[in-house]
């Protein structure tokens, strides 16, 4: 119902809407610039061999202006790019200190890594050693041995633990036990 009402009014006198559009004056044209205009047919040929040589012809002191100008400036993606490059020289790789057999749990088989980082196998074998041996397993000899920066082996030793296994035995003798069958 309400559709059927607004094209009523939607319709209401269409004709003498669209004719007053129609007969309203068009905005004039933005003028041309002088230098696009072409030149007169009648012109002189030696009138666009001069503006030729004018064109063609060397300003003395507009090229010793321009020799005094030093544009520094720098690309972001440039820049980037020759990080990625630094990175990559500065990426040597190491030997592997320690590796599980590949073939039996179906891993690739890794020969080195990247210098300040390690593989599980690795990290695992580093954790296990210092926390047996803490005298002479430290920090640092950590850090040489697998080429770590000191405050990524320090954060290592202190926040990852590997897994042990304890055993607690039961307080009481008459605690439930699980026999052996």
């Amino acid at each position: 119902m309400g559709a059927r009402v607004a094209r009523m009014f939607r319709n209401f006198n269409l004709e003498n809407r669209v004719y007053r559009e129609i007969s309203k004056e068009k905005p004039q044209a933005a003028p041309r610039h002088a230098g696009s205009v072409p030149p007169p047919a009648g012109g002189s040929v030696a009138a666009e061999t001069v503006t030729e040589d004018l064109a063609n012809k060397k300003n003395d002191p507009l090229v010793s202006l321009l020799r005094s100008v030093y544009v520094d400036s720098t690309d972001p993606a440039a820049a980037e790019m020759s990080k990625e490059d630094t990175a990559d020289k500065e990426s040597e790789r190491r030997p592997l200190k320690f590796s599980l057999p590949g073939a039996s749990y179906g891993l690739a088989e890794l020969t080195d890594v990247p210098k300040g980082k390690l593989t599980i196998a690795e990290a695992l074998k580093a954790l296990s050693s210092h926390q047996r041996h803490p005298q002479t397993m430290t920090q640092e000899k950590i850090a040489q041995d697998y080429c770590l920066d000191l405050k990524d082996t320090k954060a290592l030793l202190e926040f990852f633990v590997p897994f042990q296994v304890q055993i607690i035995p039961p307080k009481t003798e008459a605690a439930k036990q699980i026999k052996a069958s």
